[in-house]
């Protein structure tokens, strides 16, 4: 449990991210139009909600595949080591991938996953990411689909969260420390 208290103001609602999410997909849909199956791959815990309403919007036949990869356990501040704590079921090589991140920050989370992943030699790899936080951006690196665009705030919500906290949240919150 946080040691903190704190409260969560509403920064991106429900209704925005599902509109954005529309959006997206029919890029994606378009990007990968000639697959014969595309590999979502989610990268957990903080994408699972935002994946899963992303995969029933591709107009695609679709893969599921899941990657846990953590650089911040309990804390607010990325630690910058990544560390991969449950790998793919399945293999990518020859594949088409989309990598599914629910936020870009450093940026050495979405670096190590794809440099990882390419190695597995997939025919074709994009990824998005629900949110982008481009100032705190420490390593040359951007997803290929960016949700929205965010100041440098800490935020929970629609699968994102605080300490194993607020995942349930149906839309992004912007999390303030009170007294």
């Amino acid at each position: 449990m946080p040691e903190r208290p704190y409260v969560i103001d509403e920064m991106i609602s429900a209704k925005a991210i599902a509109a954005r999410l529309e959006e997206l997909c029919r890029e994606i849909t378009a990007e990968f139009r000639d697959t014969d199956k595309l590999v979502v791959v989610g990268l957990l815990r903080g994408s699972f909600v935002f994946i899963a309403d992303l995969v029933r919007e591709l107009d695609l036949p679709i893969e599921v595949d899941f990657l846990e990869a953590s650089s911040y356990g309990d804390s607010t501040e990325s630690s910058r080591e990544v560390r991969i704590l449950k790998d793919l079921r399945g293999a990518i090589e020859g594949r088409d991938v989309l990598v599914v991140e629910d936020i870009v920050d450093t940026g050495y989370t979405l670096r190590h996953v794809l440099g990882l992943l390419r190695s597995r030699k997939p025919a074709r790899m994009k990824s998005i990411a629900l949110l982008d936080k481009p100032s705190r951006r420490e390593v040359d690196i951007r997803a290929d689909w960016i949700g929205f665009e965010i100041p440098d705030e800490f935020v929970v919500g629609y699968g994102i969260d605080f300490a194993q906290r607020n995942r349930n949240l149906p839309y992004i919150g912007k999390v303030r420390f009170t007294p």
